[in-house]
């Protein structure tokens, strides 16, 4: 699969051999084989039969170079025609865990072969002459393909580098691939050295594996292997926690299957998805008139426990807290019969720009269930929300047809406060009495109304000055 770049290096190489490698080229033989078009997403090259010197200098002459790995020799090449990393041979020597210690020699004297053999699994061994697309594959990564599985080449590999679990799982879960006996044993010996990793890095993987129609395989390849319990340990505490008569699988393969349920593109909807219920196994007791336990508050005891599992993904601080927000409001009540005025605040409590995520989750909840949908009384909820934001209501003081420095004159007026007041706790009383009123009749939000209405009160609640 040609990429323009390709033609702009082959005419900047002359006598040089260059390999596209990585994911682009294990990309080109699944799609060869299911018709699924993939534009490569990064362009990598190794390029052999050149000194590093001259492939800088003949870089240079047709676009802008960084040079990212000095000891590697790899280079940062931006051309009109696209980005690429391109690099001489390596072969690596670990020298320590956590793919934290490694003797590198890098050269044109590096057989191409060493230089794949150092990459993380088979099917990524796999190299593309550009000049005529021939392949080098010395290790069956084209094999590996074929068959949907995920190899190793040595056993040590998740020892030099423990994300390298993480990144079977989602590979498995991303191309319905399956690890070999190998692979699994080599996850599960090595599973300890998750702690080496960082946040940043387990929390980059992660973002990939939520992007798989079902991200649960993954899940439980890490939970199979016993890389979960050195990462997510409350997800294993809903194994064999029985629910109720309303769901088929116990809590653990409940969160599991909502999160496949959940819509693809949404990391933030995903995570809510898997950590909703889990806080269930910590609230369980069991229910005296039949099967399964209750769970008593576990939405609250679930959101408190979102922001120290997340943080071990190192997340932005928003994305937690939509999280946590998720978690902890998952157990509204869809009443389709609701007044208006308690639809309102349902919409102000939950926030207008969490409703989608919310109700996608709903949805997800009920798929997850393994049981069929018992009426349509989520639908016509959410259409009744949809007829209530319609009508623009207000949803915060700041929507109020009178504002803050209204009332601080109001407060000067009646002699409560003096000249150049400035405001206190008193006018926060006024505005949220206020839109208490509105929230109950919409009609309610007109400036002289409100006016005659924050007189009042104020008469009611501050008829005299705190200073007096």
């Amino acid at each position: 699969m040609r990429h323009s770049l390709d033609d702009v290096l082959v005419q900047l190489l002359p006598g040089a051999s260059l390999y596209a490698v990585g994911g682009r080229v294990r990309d080109e033989f699944r799609s060869r084989l299911d018709g699924v078009a993939r534009p490569p997403k990064d362009l990598d090259y190794v390029v052999t039969g050149i000194a590093f010197d001259v492939l800088l200098e003949a870089l240079r002459s047709a676009g802008r170079v960084d040079v990212v790995g000095a000891s590697f020799s790899v280079l940062k090449f931006r051309h009109p025609a696209g980005e690429a990393d391109i690099a001489l041979p390596r072969r690596e020597r670990s020298t320590g865990t956590g793919h934290r210690a490694f003797a590198v020699e890098s050269g044109p004297e590096i057989p191409l072969e060493d230089d794949l053999r150092r990459r993380d699994f088979r099917m990524n061994m796999i190299a593309r002459r550009i000049a005529d697309d021939a392949v080098v594959d010395p290790y069956g990564g084209v094999a590996d393909i074929r068959a949907a599985r995920i190899d190793i080449v040595d056993e040590a590999t998740f020892v030099e580098d423990p994300l390298r679990m993480l990144r079977a799982a989602q590979f498995a879960a991303r191309f319905a691939y399956k690890p070999t006996a190998r692979t699994s044993a080599a996850i599960a010996s090595a599973a300890p050295l998750l702690a080496t990793v960082s946040a940043e890095r387990i929390g980059d993987e992660f973002a990939k594996l939520f992007t798989a129609a079902a991200p649960s395989v993954g899940i439980e390849i890490l939970r199979s292997t016993g890389v979960l319990v050195h990462l997510w340990p409350e997800l294993l505490e809903g194994l064999g926690v029985d629910q109720n008569d309303w769901h088929a699988y116990d809590v653990y393969r409940h969160n599991l299957a909502t999160l496949d349920a959940a819509p693809t593109g949404d990391v933030t909807l995903r995570l809510a998805a898997l950590l909703h219920d889990i806080g269930k196994p910590r609230t369980a007791a069991p229910r005296p008139e039949g099967r399964g336990n209750t769970f008593y508050q576990h939405e609250h005891v679930g959101a408190a426990l979102v922001a120290p599992m997340l943080a071990r993904l190192r997340l932005p601080n928003e994305t937690v807290e939509t999280v946590a927000h998720l978690v902890r409001h998952h157990m509204y009540a869809a009443d389709p019969e609701l007044q208006d005025k308690t639809l309102r605040r349902f919409i102000r409590r939950i926030g207008p720009e969490h409703l989608d995520r919310l109700f996608a989750l709903r949805h997800a909840d009920i798929d997850g269930s393994g049981l069929p949908k018992r009426d349509d009384s989520n639908e016509r909820f959410e259409a009744r929300i949809a007829a209530v934001m319609a009508e623009g209501p207000a949803l915060g003081v700041r929507d109020l047809a009178i504002r803050g420095i209204d009332i601080l004159a109001l407060f000067e007026r009646r002699g409560l406060a003096k000249p150049g007041f400035r405001g206190d706790a008193r006018v926060g009383h006024v505005l949220r009495a206020l839109f208490e009123e509105v929230t109950d009749d919409p009609s309610r939000n007109d400036a002289a109304l409100l006016a005659e209405r924050a007189e009042r009160y104020i008469d009611e609640h501050f008829p005299v000055s705190p200073a007096e």
